[in-house]
């Protein structure tokens, strides 16, 4: 800029010609022309420079963008997700984030990923309000791609949060995470702002005026919080917990999480909660956890109890030893016709008789399905062991995974030495050793007596029990005293010779 003003200078009060100034202050005389035509600069043209180092590493994102343009929209990488990665698990390609965002942003743009959001930032004070909201993400439960339902609360003045998934987005699931979400939280915020969820609100009226449902107003007087309903398609109304959904999904849930079962899955979430504590937000002085503890001081207290959210019944157990709760079979351990009390929640079925939950089931969201526990039909077999071989309840038990190939050997060995009925019905003696101590530890006694050849029923209930055995140790005794009764060893010659000579002469 100073060359450009300078030369100017001299072309209008000095030498006055482009070659006289060119000469003068050692330019091109196009440049001369260029400072005489503008006092600004023409923009120099980028040079697009070769990425020597993400040259190795362009195969591996392009082959991660191709992978996210058939993942879930809202589970895609961003570019720092995929520098992270490249540090994982490329750490011979040593690139700089700000060269993988470049590329990124490119192929995106190339791609067609690239979505642009507008946040308006705003202040809150401690306690006073959080957001809640559901979305939806894909997790890999004991091999399976489900699509599940995550429940998130979001503190707005310190921007803790909390996630929990469930398989549908239920009234009980609902009130559910909100009791979870006010433990880890440990109190909870004056006011919460939804959107017009179904769980909450019965009816739009006008303006900003709801119709609630009658278990959200009772739950809302129990736990004494205010509640805020957005604008119906006004989702920016609630920005804060869209946008840590959208941060959460992306940190937490990408690449698609693999888990054994649903509350693996939440127990590995709610530690990704506690390390997003560690976090800090753009312009505040504190991380998110030191905000919390501040945050936490300014909370309602908790209830001195959580409200029952049972859903409950009375069915009556039928001839195939179930109850029907919700459309679908249960299975019982009690006789035909007995009434038991079913409290259905968000994951689980409880049936309780007589003050004692007699079976505990993992609730099905299908429709005229059955849920069968064999063991609650191990006394019928015992009479009809014919039956066992093609139960439904031992398909789902296999299916499930509790049927391990041990069990089939020992159960065909029992049948060889006993016969099939009998074989049979020592079997299911051996299966209802697990109601006292656990399935494991029947697998282990079986694989154990397998291993050393045995195939004996006994056997396997001794291996079973063995741990419970008490055996009283050997008390160690000071024999000092009893030295002065030590007599020698008595000789033998004499009886010895005796015996060589056939007896007394």
């Amino acid at each position: 800029m100073e060359l450009f003003e300078e030369i100017r200078r001299e072309y209008e009060f000095g030498i006055g010609t482009i070659a006289g100034v060119a000469k003068k202050l050692k330019v091109h005389r196009r440049m001369v022309r260029e400072a005489i035509g503008s006092a600004l600069p023409t923009p120099r043209k980028k040079t697009a420079r070769p990425r020597w180092k993400l040259a190795g590493a362009v195969a591996f994102v392009d082959g991660i963008l191709e992978l996210d343009r058939k993942a879930p929209r809202k589970q895609r990488h961003t570019a720092h997700r995929i520098w992270e990665r490249m540090r994982a698990e490329m750490q011979e390609c040593s690139v700089c984030e700000r060269t993988v965002r470049e590329y990124v942003r490119e192929r995106k743009t190339a791609l067609g990923l690239v979505v642009n959001e507008v946040f308006v930032p705003q202040s809150y004070d401690w306690g006073v309000e959080a957001q809640v909201d559901w979305y939806e993400a894909v997790a890999d439960l004991a091999g399976e791609r489900i699509k599940l339902q995550v429940f998130s609360m979001r503190s707005m003045a310190s921007g803790a949060a909390f996630h929990c998934a469930f398989l549908h987005a239920t009234q009980q699931a609902f009130l559910e995470a909100h009791e979870l979400a006010f433990a880890f939280f440990r109190g909870v915020f004056r006011k919460l702002r939804y959107d017009n969820l179904k769980a909450a609100v019965k009816k739009i009226v006008r303006g900003q005026r709801r119709e609630e449902t009658a278990r959200f107003i009772a739950f809302r007087s129990h736990w004494h919080f205010d509640s805020e309903f957005c604008t119906p398609a006004e989702g920016h109304e609630k920005g804060g917990v869209e946008g840590e959904a959208g941060y959460f999904r992306r940190n937490h849930w990408v690449p698609v999480p693999q888990a054994v079962d649903l509350a693996e899955l939440n127990r590995r979430l709610l530690d990704d909660c506690r390390r997003d504590e560690q976090r800090s937000i753009a312009g505040r002085d504190q991380n998110v956890g030191a905000a919390l503890l501040i945050e936490q001081q300014h909370l309602l207290p908790l209830a001195a109890e959580g409200m029952d959210l049972a859903r409950t019944s009375f069915p009556t157990v039928n001839s195939m030893g179930c109850v029907k709760v919700l459309t679908n079979a249960y299975s019982v351990p009690l006789k035909v016709g007995v009434e038991v009390h079913a409290k259905t929640y968000a994951n689980t079925v409880e049936l309780w008789k007589d003050g004692q939950c007699v079976a505990l089931h993992e609730r099905c969201y299908g429709r005229q399905k059955q849920v069968l526990e064999l063991e609650h039909y191990l006394d019928v077999l015992s009479r009809k062991p014919g039956a066992l071989a093609g139960s439904r309840p031992l398909e789902q038990q296999r299916r499930a995974g509790l049927w391990p190939e041990s069990f089939d050997a020992m159960w065909q060995a029992l049948n060889v030495r006993h016969g099939k009925q009998d074989g049979t019905r020592q079997m299911i003696d051996l299966l209802k050793l697990a109601k006292q101590n656990g399935h494991g530890r029947l697998r282990a006694a079986i694989e154990t007596a397998l291993a050393t050849g045995c195939t004996d029923a006994a056997a396997v209930q001794h291996l079973f029990h063995a741990p419970d055995l008490n055996r009283t140790p050997c008390e160690e005794i000071d024999i000092g005293s009893l030295e002065r009764y030590r007599r020698p060893v008595p000789v033998m010659n004499e009886y010895d010779q005796l015996l060589l000579s056939g007896g007394p002469r």
